[in-house]
């Protein structure tokens, strides 16, 4: 007999009750389903690039401190939701179990191998072992079991595309779906971490959206990031600088503007202390797009004030309408992005 549970998963919260599953200290990960949940046999985790860079620093790059820092933190919350970075990640799985409140509203087969599209941050996650991790990829092959609420996006992974290569780009949707919405013709579009997954995205987004009349700058703070931007010829102007250098960046992309500044800035850089850079970069009225879960919006928001910029800032949701099919779409239509992608991640 099938319990019944609470579609946004409220069921399954244990610390504190009355919170919802992401924000929640605690939940509950027995594999157990209700009647509005689906089980999934999961085999890749795609760790949140700012968790996982976290993690890995914390560990000094060893395999076996990783695996028992990602194991400790899912014993104790019952979902891999880092408590230094508060971000998660995603995974893809085969379709084990279908609630049967569940089985008349879904396409959804048994044996369907799918991607979630919702953070590991609220997921119930078990993990049986933790078989390999690719440092490079932040993706850590396991076996073991997650819980998808009724309310829970998923997708189911197409055929055209390497499993682990749709991973890597579902994992970062948001971003390229995001930017596809706030980039107008004739924009001056500024990507900072233009050289990562969800930059790279940015990028092709910008520059397809702001057209011939428009300008997409790249910035990146080691060499690779910007040779990867140079390579695929999506930014127009590439800057190598740290962008926790706010000083340094506001003079290089005035320079590169001839002082104009950026109608829109996207910040997805995986590291902390990088708001003011952003906020300096983009010109009164302009808006700032923070998708990194690196982003402190307290420092955002001070920030902007105690310089006396008026900016739009938007939070980073990562989920946008379409947005698994519009990061996807990328991949289709740039070769020169699904080369360097798959050479990356898959």
């Amino acid at each position: 007999m099938f319990k019944t549970g609470c579609p946004y998963g409220t069921h399954r919260v244990l610390e504190p009750k009355g919170a919802l599953p992401q924000g929640a200290w605690k939940i509950d990960n027995t594999m157990e389903i209700y009647d509005n949940e689906i089980l999934v046999d999961v085999d890749v985790l795609n760790i949140d690039a700012a968790s996982f860079t976290q993690i890995r620093r914390a560990a000094g790059d060893d395999r076996e401190k990783i695996a028992a820092v990602m194991l400790d933190i899912v014993a104790k919350r019952g979902k891999h939701h880092n408590p230094v970075t508060g971000s998660g990640g995603m995974f893809i799985g085969r379709v084990a179990q279908i609630g049967p409140a569940l089985q008349d509203e879904t396409d959804l087969k048994v044996g369907d191998k799918i991607a979630s599209l919702v953070s590991l941050s609220l997921t119930p996650l078990h993990i049986e072992r933790i078989k390999k991790i690719h440092l490079e990829k932040d993706q850590v092959v396991i076996e073991g079991q997650a819980v998808l609420f009724a309310s829970g996006l998923y997708a189911v992974l197409p055929p055209d595309l390497p499993e682990r290569l749709a991973l890597a780009v579902l994992d970062v949707a948001g971003a390229p779906a995001q930017t596809a919405r706030l980039v107008h013709p004739g924009d001056t579009v500024l990507v900072v971490g233009g050289g990562g997954k969800s930059g790279l995205l940015c990028l092709y987004e910008a520059k397809k959206r702001a057209g011939v009349t428009g300008r997409v700058i790249g910035i990146g703070s080691g060499a690779n990031s910007c040779t990867r931007m140079r390579e695929t010829g999506l930014a127009g102007t590439v800057l190598q600088v740290s962008a926790t250098d706010p000083l340094a960046v506001l003079k290089a992309v005035e320079e590169a503007t001839g002082g104009r500044l950026a109608d829109l800035t996207i910040n997805c850089v995986n590291v902390p202390g990088t708001e003011m850079a952003s906020i300096l970069a983009t010109k009164e009225g302009g808006t700032i797009y923070f998708f990194s879960m690196a982003t402190s919006f307290t420092a955002a928001a001070l920030g902007a004030e105690g310089v006396g910029k008026d900016v739009r800032m938007l939070i980073g949701n990562g989920y946008a309408k379409g947005h698994a099919q519009i990061a996807l779409q990328v991949l289709r239509e740039s070769k020169v992005l699904r080369e360097l992608f798959e050479r990356l991640y898959a």
